[in-house]
C-alpha cells in the first residue's frame, strides 16, 4: 500500500520490504542462558523422548572412582536418520508438532542441553537407517553455527553399549563437560549424586506423573566405569521413577469432591477446572513430597497430559495457609492461544485477566461456585487442625542401596530429622565374624558381600536388592546414627545383633543348601 504521511500512524506501522537476516553466532551464547533448572532440562529433553513414541527411558550418570564423567538419556522411540538429526540440530529451526506433542518451540533439546553442557551429542537409529550422530558444541555455535558428525563406528558402538533399551531403534542423548558436574570436588561425587538424583526422581515423578501411570518405564541410573566386568562398569545406583500424583488422595478432605466446574473465558470459552481437596495433615508423598504446601497449592496445568505448572493462583489470589488443601486440575488446549501462553521450558503458565475473570465466574453443573470450593477447602483445613494427632519421633532417612518405594514409605510414614544425611547401605568385604558394621563417619550401614548371594536366590543383585534385610536393618540400626558420644551399651547392642544375625545367615544358608539337594 502506498503511505501517506501522517495517515495512519495511530494504527499500523507501513513496510516498503524485507530481508532474511540469520542470527550472528554470539547468538549461541543465549542458548547457555535460558535459565533452565537441571530437572527441567532433563524433563524437556524426555519430552522429545516421548513424543517419539518412547515407551523406556533411561537417564545415566556415568562416574569413575573420582568425578562425575557425563550424562547420557536413552529411549526406544523411533530414532532418527541422517536428515532427522540435521534438522533435530538446527538452532532456531521449528519442526511441524502434531496436536497431542509435548515440544512447542523447536528449541528446547539445544537450549536446556547447551544451559548446563558444553557439548551435546546426539546419536539415533530407524528401523531403516544405519546409526548415526551429530555433535554440537559452544565453540561450534560460535563458528558459525557448525555442527560435528559423530563418526558412525562410534554411533554403533554407543547404540549396541544400549541394546537392552534400543533394540530396533532409539535415540541416545549425551551431554559431556557439564558445568555442574565439573565443580564437584574429589570424594564428593556420592553426595552431589545423591542429592541430585532426589530432586529429579520427584521432578520428573511429578511433571510426568500422568505417563507414568500409564506405563511409562523411566529409570535413573549410576554407573561406575572404573569397576566391574560389565560393558559399562558396574551399576552403583538404580531408580525406577515412580508416579507423583498431585491429587492421588485416597478419601478426599471434604466429601463431594473432586467437584468439575466450568469457567467462562472470554476469548478461549469453557474451561473446566476439577476442585480438588486433600485431607488434611495427609503425609502421602503426592501431598508432602513435591514442595512447600503454600508453594503447591492452587492451578495444576497440563498440556497433552504433561504437567507443566505445578501449584500458584495466576493472581488469582495469593497463597494463604489456610487453602495449602485446594488444587485445581486445568488441562490447556494443544493449540496456541492469546489466554494462556507456555514458557519455553514448560514450567509455568501465564494467563490474561480473561482467565481469573472466568474463573471467578465458575460454576459447577449443580450451581455450586469456586468461591465455595475456596470455602469449603479452608473449612476443611480448620476442622483438620483442630484435631490431634501421635506425633513420631524424626528419623534420618534412608538412602542409597534401599529400594526408592521403601524410601517413599519411610518419609510417608515418619518425620524426617534435619541436617542428617541419609543412611545408605554398601556390600563390602568383612571379617567372617560380622554379618555387618557401621561406617558412621559416612552414615553407611556396611553389610558383608559373602552373603550378598544368598539374599538374593544365587544371583548378583542390584543396588537395591535384598530390600527386606536393609529395611530391617535400617529399622534397627537407624539410631545408631548422628550420636555425639558412642556409648559402650550401644556397642553391646550392635556386637550381640551381629552375633544373632550371622547365625541366622548361617541358618538360611544351610536351608538353601538342603533345598538344593
Amino acid at each position: 500500500m502506498t503511505y501517506e504521511p501522517g495517515t495512519v500512524w495511530q494504527y499500523e506501522v507501513p513496510t516498503t520490504g524485507s530481508a532474511h537476516l540469520p542470527p550472528d553466532a554470539g547468538y549461541g551464547k543465549a542458548l547457555t542462558n535460558q535459565g533452565y533448572g537441571f530437572e527441567v532440562a532433563i524433563a524437556d529433553l524426555i519430552d522429545n523422548s516421548i513424543d517419539a513414541g518412547a515407551d523406556e527411558i533411561v537417564v545415566h550418570f556415568l562416574r569413575d572412582a573420582k568425578r562425575i564423567l557425563t550424562l547420557l538419556i536413552i529411549d526406544n522411540g523411533r530414532g532418527m536418520d541422517d536428515a532427522g538429526l540435521d534438522a533435530a540440530m538446527t538452532v532456531g529451526r521449528r519442526r511441524d508438532y502434531g496436536e497431542s506433542a509435548l515440544g512447542m518451540y523447536g528449541t528446547g533439546l539445544k537450549a536446556a542441553s547447551l544451559s548446563h553442557a558444553s557439548s551435546l551429542t546426539v546419536v539415533s537409529r530407524t528401523k531403516r537407517s544405519r546409526a548415526a550422530g551429530r555433535r554440537l558444541t559452544a565453540e561450534g555455535i560460535e563458528d558459525g553455527f557448525r555442527c560435528d558428525t559423530v563418526d558412525p563406528r562410534y554411533a554403533q558402538e554407543l547404540v549396541d553399549r544400549y541394546d537392552g533399551i534400543i533394540e530396533w531403534h532409539g535415540t541416545i542423548v549425551r551431554w559431556d563437560q557439564v558445568r555442574a558436574f565439573e565443580t564437584v570436588t574429589t570424594g564428593q561425587s556420592d553426595h552431589y549424586l545423591s542429592k541430585a538424583i532426589a530432586r529429579l526422581e520427584t521432578h520428573l515423578g511429578l511433571y510426568l506423573h500422568r505417563f507414568l501411570q500409564n506405563g511409562l518405564k523411566l529409570d535413573i541410573a549410576v554407573w561406575d566405569v572404573s569397576s566391574g566386568e560389565g560393558r559399562l562398569g558396574e551399576e552403583v545406583d538404580h531408580i525406577a521413577v515412580e508416579a507423583l500424583d498431585p491429587f492421588g488422595y485416597k478419601v478426599p478432605g471434604k466429601a463431594g469432591y473432586p467437584r468439575t466446574f466450568t469457567a467462562p473465558v472470554e476469548g478461549l470459552g469453557d474451561v473446566r477446572l476439577t476442585a480438588h481437596i486433600w485431607p488434611a495433615k495427609s503425609k502421602q508423598a503426592g501431598f508432602r513430597q513435591i514442595g512447600s504446601l503454600a508453594d503447591r497449592q492452587g492451578f495444576y496445568f497440563y498440556r497433552n497430559d504433561r504437567l507443566v505448572q505445578a501449584g500458584g493462583w495466576n493472581g488469582l489470589r495469593n497463597p494463604e495457609g489456610h487453602l495449602a488443601l485446594a488444587r485445581v486440575a486445568v488441562d490447556l488446549p494443544s493449540h496456541e492461544n492469546s489466554v494462556l501462553s507456555l514458557d519455553v521450558k514448560k514450567e509455568s503458565v501465564t494467563v490474561t485477566p480473561a482467565f481469573t475473570l472466568g474463573v471467578e465466574k465458575a460454576v459447577d453443573a449443580s450451581g455450586n461456585t469456586f468461591h465455595g470450593f475456596l470455602g469449603d477447602a479452608e473449612a476443611a483445613y480448620r476442622e483438620g487442625a483442630k484435631r490431634t494427632e501421635i506425633v513420631r519421633k524424626p528419623v534420618t532417612l534412608p538412602g542409597k542401596g534401599i529400594d526408592p518405594k521403601i524410601k517413599r514409605v519411610v518419609k510417608e510414614e515418619l518425620p524426617e530429622k534435619p541436617g542428617e544425611e541419609p543412611i545408605a547401605f554398601s556390600w563390602v568385604s568383612l571379617p567372617g565374624d560380622k554379618f555387618f558394621d557401621l561406617d558412621r563417619e559416612n552414615n553407611t550401614v556396611l553389610l558383608n558381600k559373602a552373603f550378598r548371594s544368598d539374599f538374593n536366590d544365587g544371583r548378583r543383585g542390584g543396588s537395591n536388592d535384598a530390600p527386606v534385610t536393609k529395611t530391617l536393618l535400617y529399622l534397627l540400626l537407624e539410631d545408631c546414627f548422628g550420636l555425639g558420644r558412642w556409648e559402650r551399651g550401644r556397642q553391646d547392642r550392635v556386637d550381640y545383633w551381629n552375633t544373632i544375625l550371622l547365625a541366622a545367615a548361617g541358618a538360611h544358608r544351610e536351608r538353601r543348601a538342603q533345598a538344593a539337594d
